[in-house]
């Protein structure tokens, strides 16, 4: 008699071995401190359950991903930055950029440095370069404040399991003037676990931008990675990432900025490409006066799926953190956005907001929004709030009625929508990066 067994509602787990990891580390003669680490972070993987009903977890479904596909460690295979198409190698401001370094497949194809910002003593390098040439400052920073393996099962796995990244430092006093610029792109399907250290020490200053694309791929891709943002005191950090992977990459990440004592932090997120996005977004005020400012832009269709988890951590009195995202869907895309304002005990004086506001495209989409306080303290200004709308048709047709096409009105109308965020940019060209992807998802 044949038995039906029912098919598991449990999320598979990625394919590696604790082979894999001991194997990564002898390939590049690690030092044996990133090697225990690295062994250290297996172990706790692999007795954390894969995340599934947790509070975190709860809205997001991710079962169908093929990890036989994904789990794949994509591999240079002599593609170099003519791959690369031309938007994402495009200086920030201007025509000038203090750096450039770009990983292909996890390769270094191109890297350059002025002379200007190399005579400061700052440090800007692959994290494979840096481990050798850097090694003390990645040992004290690397994984030990911001992002840590115990955040979760992918947080482990990437710290067991990392294999190419960018390393920023600007020393005490220094101030990166020009823009830095890093793009990660994968000509390859499988798995990439890319890292992105920056570390700013007391009264620097650095503008950096990040970018991640791939090419069209067939198979299932996954992208399980970490930032970590360090402002030292007085420091002064813009940051830019802007997210383009292909539609059937997975990208599973741990991003953290921890803003020392009257610090800045300007952070630019932008998120268009992948098949699904689960994101950790953290903000962490340690010091006295610590302000930071989170802008997250995103655009899903085509049963696309955006997961971003916010979190801005007052763990110091007289910190300032304002968050606002805005997003859109179209199609049968899902998004989904869950944020939390949190305060130690005592930790007065702290000013904390949060909103996001969402536009619906199609009747077919859905979009979710749950902001949320934790405060612990008696002397603060703390709101959030989240928005939805949908287009409407009178300006629309008030548009259309002076010659103007349905796609182009509702791109005018969506633009407008967007422009409150884009006005928190302060580099024209990510604004026009960002309203290029509007319309491309509009208009195509």
């Amino acid at each position: 008699m044949a038995v039906v067994r029912r098919r598991s509602t449990l999320p598979q787990a990625p394919v590696y071995a604790k082979a894999d990891v001991e194997a990564l580390s002898d390939e590049h003669d690690e030092p044996a401190w990133m090697r225990e680490r690295r062994v250290k972070a297996w172990e706790l993987y692999e007795n954390t359950p894969m995340p599934y009903m947790e509070e975190e977890w709860r809205r997001t479904d991710y079962r169908h991903i093929r990890w036989d596909q994904a789990s794949t460690m994509v591999a240079a295979n002599g593609a170099g930055a003519e791959q690369v198409p031309a938007k994402h190698l495009e200086p920030l401001t201007g025509d000038e950029q203090g750096g450039l370094l770009v990983l292909v497949d996890g390769k270094v194809v191109r890297r350059e440095l002025a002379d200007e910002l190399r005579n400061q003593g700052i440090v800007f390098a692959d994290l494979r370069t840096a481990l050798s040439e850097h090694e003390e400052l990645l040992r004290e920073h690397f994984m030990t404040a911001a992002v840590k393996a115990s955040e979760g099962k992918f947080a482990a796995l990437h710290a067991a399991l990392w294999d190419h990244g960018a390393f920023i430092f600007v020393p005490r006093n220094r101030q990166a003037t020009l823009p830095l610029h890093v793009v990660c792109y994968n000509s390859r399907s499988g798995a990439a676990m890319g890292h992105v250290l920056v570390v700013l020490e007391e009264n620097a200053g650095a503008t950096v931008q990040v970018e991640y694309a791939s090419s069209r791929g067939d198979e299932h891709a996954s992208y399980i990675g970490a930032t970590e943002l360090i402002v030292g005191d007085a420091g002064n950090l813009r940051f830019v990432s802007l997210q383009d992977w292909n539609r059937e990459t997975f990208e599973f990440s741990h991003q953290r900025g921890l803003v020392g004592r009257d610090a800045q932090l300007d952070w630019v997120n932008g998120v268009m490409g992948s098949r699904l996005t689960k994101a950790f977004i953290e903000v962490d005020a340690v010091g006295t006066g610590a302000n930071a400012r989170v802008s997250g832009f995103f655009f899903a269709d085509h049963g696309q799926f955006f997961d971003l988890d916010t979190q801005q951590n007052h763990n110091a009195p007289l910190t300032n953190t304002d968050l606002l995202f805005k997003g859109a869907a179209r199609d049968n895309a899902r998004t989904l956005w869950q944020g939390m304002i949190k305060s130690l005990p005592k930790m007065q004086k702290i000013d904390g907001y949060q909103v996001c506001r969402n536009l619906m495209l199609s009747d077919e989409a859905r979009m979710d929004s749950i902001p949320g306080l934790e405060i612990e303290a008696d002397d603060v200004a703390c709101s959030h709030a989240a928005t939805f709308g949908t287009l409407e048709e009178e300006p629309i047709y008030y548009l259309m009625s002076r010659g103007i096409t349905r796609p182009q009105a509702q791109l005018m109308i969506i633009e407008g929508f967007f422009d409150e965020l884009l006005q928190r940019i302060p580099f024209d060209r990510v604004r026009r990066r960002l309203m290029d992807e509007i319309e491309a998802k509009i208009i195509g």
